[in-house]
């Protein structure tokens, strides 16, 4: 009975519970180019079903489903993130979501990918599923096409 108790609040905590990330940086690889990472190298994308903020409206997460949350974790921030070389300071934000600060850029929120956390990230590039695709994002804001 404890185990179901525990799963419970485990996926009731999951969803509302972003990674930080002091700084936003560029990385490179030869499959995909340049693209966004957390300053310890983590990738970072953007969701086409999410909202993009521009023209004076906020951005709008669509990703809110345990499951969703749960394959891609938000990225949060306790302040403003830092911009690393290459990134448009100007790009970076945050919009908030459940009483956190999730990071943004161009407008896009930012996601982690759970399957990216061994030596074979990314491998969140052009996915699709929770009804959008997924993409790294490039130094200007945009979706990498490569790959």
């Amino acid at each position: 009975m404890h185990r179901h108790i525990i799963a419970a609040a485990v996926l009731i905590a999951g969803p509302a519970a972003a990674q930080d990330a002091a700084s936003i940086k560029v990385v490179e690889s030869d499959k995909y180019g340049e693209f966004l990472a957390t300053e310890a190298g983590r990738p970072v994308y953007l969701f086409t079903a999410d909202t993009r903020a521009a023209d004076g409206k906020a951005a709008e997460i669509s990703c809110t489903t345990p499951e969703c949350l749960n394959a891609w974790p938000l990225v949060g921030a306790a302040d403003m993130p830092q911009a690393g070389d290459g990134v448009g300071e100007g790009m970076l934000g945050t919009v908030d979501y459940e009483g956190q600060k999730v990071v943004t850029y161009h407008g896009w929120p930012l996601y982690y990918f759970t399957r990216d956390e061994d030596a074979d990230a990314p491998q969140g590039q052009d996915v699709e599923s929770f009804g959008g695709e997924w993409y790294l994002i490039t130094p200007d804001g945009e979706k990498v096409h490569a790959g």
